[in-house]
Formats: C-alpha cells, structure tokens, sequence
C-alpha cells in the first residue's frame, strides 16, 4: 500500500493498495471540484473507490519490486539535507491482516523506492484526473476539452498510469454526442491504449 499526505494539493491525502491479483482499492481526501469561485473555500471531501484492477504486468512488478525491497523492512528515506519537501510518502506490505514491512520517506535515493513511487503516483494521477472528467461531464462539458487533453499529455509523458481504472469514464464520454467530437476522439484514442483484461468499472 502507498499513502501519500501534501497538504495544499487538489489532493492532499490518499491510500492506493494493489493486491497481487492485480486488485485494487484507492481511497482519501480532496478538494471539492467547483465550476467558478467558491467563498468561502471549501474543506477537502473523503472520496473511495474500490473494485478496480491494474494490468497484470503491473501487479507483478509491483509485488517484484516489494520483495526486492525486503517487503519494505528498510529504510527508504534518503539523509541528504535541505531535500525539498514532495510531500510525506509511506509504502506499507501487508499479509494475513497483519503488517509485514513499513518504511516511510520525503525523498529516496533507492530507485526501486522511486520506481514504486512512480507506479502508485501514477495510478493515482489517472484516476484522479478519472473523477475530474466524471465530473465535468455531468456539470461542464466544455471544460471537458482541456481536462483529455491535459490527461493526454500526462499518459504520453508517461505520467498518468493504468486507464482501465478509469475505462468506464472514457467509454462514457466516448459514446456521448452532446460531448464534442473532438472530446470524444480523445477519449476513444485513450481506451484503446487499455489491455482489455483491465476495461472494468471504476466503482
């Protein structure tokens, strides 16, 4: 499990488990999505969805990388100093109900840690930017143009991970022709970028 806290971020707070059977759980807390100025600001919102799965291949190298690492039984953080502050991250392998390994980090040095950091990093921006789009579909669609495109640009710079957690979103979109066609082109390009053992149902 990686949980990750930032306070300041659109989201501040979340907790993203993968199972070994590629399942997977992802749950937090974020600012609320608003169309205009909202006064006061509003306080961040619990979110939580769960019965999605990652792709095989990215299961197995995330298991991989968890016992190279001695399922997490050592020290990740990095003793530099003066090491910006990218937010507080703790990796967590858990069996049988009970914690196996724990280490928690600012900034690493050991790239198995990064390359674990930037698989749950990335599925997390995926489904984040997923809820944005669910949300702009139903209250502004035309604010739907910048969001693909944005979500576009992450995927191809290899940022934004896993689309079939959020395959429900994009067919949506896809298949809707109030939406633009040029949304609607982005969102079936980006499907077919998805391993169809992964295009299920976020929720």
């Amino acid at each position: 499990m990686f949980r990750f806290e930032r306070p300041g971020l659109p989201v501040p707070l979340y907790q993203l488990q993968i199972f070994e059977n590629g399942g997977g759980q992802y749950w937090g807390e974020e600012m609320p999505m608003t169309v205009g100025h909202a006064d006061p600001p509003p306080s961040p919102q619990p979110f939580s969805q769960r019965g999605f799965s990652v792709s095989p291949t990215t299961a197995t190298k995330v298991y991989a990388l968890a016992r190279s690492l001695n399922r997490f039984n050592i020290a990740c953080a990095s003793t530099a100093k003066n090491v910006a502050d990218t937010g507080k991250k703790t990796l967590t392998y858990s069996g049988m109900n009970s914690v196996i390994g724990s280490c928690e980090y600012n900034y690493t040095e050991n790239k198995d840690v990064q390359a674990l950091t930037d698989i749950f990093e990335g599925i997390a921006e995926t489904m984040d930017e997923g809820r944005r789009l669910d949300y702009l579909h139903r209250y502004d669609r035309l604010g739907l143009d910048a969001a693909i495109s944005f979500l576009t640009q992450e995927v191809s710079a290899g940022r934004a991970l896993e689309l079939g957690t959020i395959a429900t979103t994009l067919r949506s979109i896809a298949d809707d022709a109030e939406v633009i066609e040029r949304v609607r082109m982005r969102a079936r390009a980006l499907l077919t970028l998805v391993p169809a053992q992964t295009r299920q149902p976020t929720q």
